[in-house]
């Protein structure tokens, strides 16, 4: 009986370093992204190992770190009309948008996304693709370590760079270039809404060939960026520097 709760005891302590060791390793490498470039994200590698996996010649990642600052204002003001109008105010989850998403499935309709940007820079940047519990659960804790550590400039920044738009095209940095022949300090507020319009689904929504339900995306996205503000709104995104 002895050497059984020795043995509970052993376990229990190496799941107790486990668990610090998981956590510590998770709060440095979110520590550190707040001023480091991210080289890579594990949709980038999911990507690739697809493409691979698929024989596909044609993939190729294009990733492009583009700061913050030569980010045009309409990019950003219209992912965030697109996917979290909420998102200067809320501390990582949209617990209106969670709530109304819950009673339409309860009422029979299909289940609909009611991610934030944060939790979709915490997916993008180190979970992997498709639903579960074990990564929903592992989504809310790095949603939690990104708010607590970064700002909500640099969640904005790391996400406009680790988007994908397009099959292997990732960031607005290689966005700009590859379908309007430009940077991404320079595109407008059509060009801005456009890539914005195909993040639900960037490998069956096409920036460069848009499908009728795509230019309809794109008009309702001006319209709501109109409504947000503006400068105003990205200012108070600007204004929640930690």
């Amino acid at each position: 009986m002895a050497a059984q709760g020795g043995v509970l005891r052993g376990l229990a302590k190496l799941l107790l370093w486990l668990v610090g060791g998981f956590v510590a390793t998770t709060a440095l490498a979110v520590l550190a992204l707040r001023w480091v470039p991210p080289l890579t994200s594990a949709f980038m590698i999911n990507g690739y190992l697809q493409a691979r996996l698929a024989h596909d010649a044609s993939w190729h990642l294009d990733y492009r770190w583009t700061p913050y600052e030569r980010i045009s204002r309409h990019v950003k003001l219209a992912v965030i009309a697109s996917e979290d109008q909420k998102f200067a105010f809320h501390p990582g989850f949209d617990f209106e948008a969670i709530d109304a998403a819950i009673k339409e499935r309860e009422r029979g309709k299909r289940l609909r996304g009611a991610s934030t940007i944060t939790q979709q820079v915490a997916k993008n940047l180190f979970l992997w693709p498709g639903p579960s519990f074990v990564r929903k659960g592992l989504e809310a804790y790095l949603t939690m370590l990104i708010e607590l550590c970064w700002p909500k400039q640099r969640i904005l920044e790391v996400y406009l760079n680790v988007a994908e738009f397009g099959p292997g095209i990732y960031g607005v940095g290689a966005a700009a270039p590859h379908f309007f022949h430009s940077d991404a300090a320079h595109l407008n507020q059509p060009q801005g809404a456009l890539l914005a319009a195909v993040l639900p689904n960037p490998r069956k929504l096409r920036v460069d060939h848009p499908s009728a339900y795509v230019y309809r995306r794109q008009a309702w996205i001006i319209e709501q960026m109109n409504a947000l503000g503006g400068s105003e709104y990205i200012r108070e995104v600007d204004a929640g520097r930690r």
